[in-house]
């Protein structure tokens, strides 16, 4: 059973921690910062997340889920032209937070945002590939989420420089490459 109160302690440290992570990286991020802004005790938080870390991963649960959704909003076969719009319309929101998420996603794809996002995105890559009965589905689905979350992190962090429309159309069509490109 949920216990209502507990929910609402832990959204409270995830806007909590996510608004600590839009000033600095995570690093830089303290649990006393966290839980002065959350307006709990310390002890709270360790009956809630057992560290900094967890507590993160619960925070971008939202953010990868709705990237994982935003790559897979297509439906027939996809065209390298015309990326879905949910991806250009996660690329612009995230853009908007882009110090909030250089702050939980490293460059080259690692950090708890990152390392959260290849995992979801390889597994339901995986399961897709599989049910389409495409070709090792295993190496294809781990490249495509190793691509986009070290894509993601270097376009926050501006080692690419892109509007979120651009953006969107070469990792659309990268993607794409990716999918496409015979690997046995």
């Amino acid at each position: 059973m949920n216990d209502p109160r507990a929910a609402r302690t832990r959204a409270r440290l995830r806007a909590a921690l996510l608004e600590e992570c839009a000033r600095r990286t995570l690093d830089e991020v303290s649990v006393a910062a966290v839980v002065r802004r959350a307006s709990v005790g310390r002890a709270t938080f360790y009956v809630h997340y057992p560290d900094l870390e967890a507590l993160a991963l619960d925070a971008c649960a939202e953010i990868v889920r709705d990237a994982v959704e935003a790559l897979h909003a297509w439906r027939g076969t996809p065209d390298p032209e015309h990326p879905p719009p949910p991806l250009t319309a996660f690329l612009t929101e995230i853009s908007e937070h882009r110090s909030l998420y250089r702050g939980l996603l490293r460059e080259g794809g690692s950090g708890p945002l990152g390392d959260l996002l290849h995992r979801e995105l390889r597994a339901r890559s995986r399961a897709e590939r599989e049910l389409a009965g495409a070709p090792a589905p295993a190496l294809v689905a781990s490249a495509v989420a190793a691509a986009f979350a070290g894509l993601l992190a270097d376009w926050l962090h501006g080692a690419i420089e892109a509007t979120p429309p651009s953006m969107s159309a070469g990792v659309w069509r990268l993607l794409i490459s990716l999918h496409r490109t015979p690997v046995e």
